[in-house]
């Protein structure tokens, strides 16, 4: 895909033309990572800090593990030898579900079925990025409407973004400009990993499950969750995924004997939890940047306390000023009145799991704002974001399943989501 953009006064002025084309790893990796330096993905805090990536070399890796991705990029070509990337942006496209309807009354069934899913394809933008000395000429809105068009030859029915919902510059680009609709605003919670390692509670045991069983259990149980996404299975067998686990209490017969999710799911314990890890760690790094030398020094302070007496169980801050990586929990939904505190378990056992690994130092989650379980999920203030901001759009063109809903963008936000890893 090669674009050619009509230029502005001020490229005029300057004797560029904007082009947008396809990314091509052999020629455009250096100075996408140039590009992404110079671009801030985001604040940390106060004092200054702000939140760098480093995407290891690999620019396509948060879309990579996608079914249908690409990435485009805007360049200035100023005569024939002097070109210069100065904005990109990725995107994915496949098909989640977008809510439920009812089946018709079957015979003998007078309470009717239960709610089966409304699949829609739907189109994710992100990682857009315009270098900071060639804003405000419109190429941010000219790299969204490419993709825009790729996505919709894809089949897309909607697109969507996120963002923080202080970003005043993309809320106005997407809002504003292309017709987004702010859609939903889910919580990223960051939990620090210690030194130590946090028991479970006692009236609780977690599970690891075989990936075939932990698809029947998805399907079985939260196929219904708003953007869900069909192929479950090709996200829980990836490489990244680290497993999935189940919290029940102790003593149920599925703590004794595991006998398949069919099995537990026709005599389930009155509670239980279920949850999956993903390895970003191995697909990007983070960094803060710009804490003053008594915060860093401080946090030493504390780990190495943490280290050296670590039967205190004392939380120490995680050296977050070089690069790191991180586990993100998604996929989590339970039942019963203690699924909240088989949560806990569950985020307790996915800590000592990246304790275990060497350089990561946080465990993340997003959930929906109004959540059922995420008031027992652990997470610092300080490094988590109450409200993220989600926005989405409706494509022109054909529709198929997702059509029977009406218009996605205007349903009220549901109990609970489910994040995609392989988009975070």
């Amino acid at each position: 895909m090669v674009v050619v953009v009509a230029p502005s006064v001020e490229e005029k002025r300057e004797g560029g033309v904007v082009l947008i084309r396809e990314y091509q790893a052999d020629r455009d990796r250096e100075a996408v990572e140039n590009l992404e330096r110079m671009c801030e993905v985001g604040p940390s805090g106060g004092g200054g800090m702000s939140l760098f990536t480093d995407l290891l070399g690999d620019p396509l890796c948060r879309v990579r593990h996608s079914p249908s991705f690409l990435m485009l990029v805007a360049e200035i070509a100023i005569g024939q030898e002097n070109r210069a990337i100065v904005g990109i942006i990725r995107g994915c496209v496949k098909i989640v579900t977008c809510g439920t309807k009812k089946p018709r009354l079957a015979a003998g069934d007078p309470a009717g079925a239960s709610p089966v899913p409304i699949y829609a394809k739907v189109a994710y933008l992100l990682g857009l990025r315009v270098s900071p000395f060639h804003r405000r000429k419109g190429i941010g809105l000219k790299l969204v409407e490419r993709m825009e068009e790729w996505c919709e030859e894809k089949g897309a029915e909607y697109a969507y973004m996120a963002t923080e919902k202080d970003n005043e510059a993309s809320i106005q680009l997407f809002t504003g400009r292309c017709g987004y609709t702010k859609f939903r605003t889910p919580a990223i919670l960051v939990q620090p990993v210690f030194a130590h390692r946090i028991p479970l509670p006692g009236a609780s045991v977690v599970l690891r499950l075989p990936s075939a069983d932990a698809e029947v259990l998805y399907r079985r149980r939260f196929a219904g969750t708003e953007f869900f996404p069909r192929d479950i299975d090709a996200v829980l067998r990836n490489p990244l995924s680290l497993g999935t686990f189940l919290a029940v209490p102790a003593g149920c017969a599925a703590a004794g004997r595991w006998q398949g999710a069919e099995a537990f799911l026709e005599a389930p314990p009155p509670s239980w939890a279920v949850a999956s890890v993903w390895n970003s760690k191995a697909l990007f790094r983070l960094e803060v940047r710009g804490a003053a030398r008594w915060r860093q020094a401080l946090a030493q302070a504390t780990r190495a306390v943490d280290r050296a007496l670590p039967w205190l169980r004392i939380p120490s801050v995680p050296d977050l000023f070089r690069p790191f990586g991180l586990y993100l929990v998604y996929g989590l939904g339970g039942e019963g009145f203690a699924a909240p505190d088989l949560t806990r378990s569950l985020f307790r056992h996915a800590h000592n799991m990246a304790r275990r690994d060497a350089g990561c130092r946080v465990v993340a989650a997003e959930v929906a704002a109004c959540d059922p379980l995420r008031h027992k999920i652990p997470y610092w203030r300080r490094l988590s974001c109450a409200e993220d901001l989600w926005c989405l759009k409706r494509l022109a063109g054909e529709y198929g399943e997702g059509g029977t809903l009406g218009d996605w963008t205007k349903a009220p936000p549901p109990p609970s989501i489910f994040v995609d890893p392989r988009e975070f």
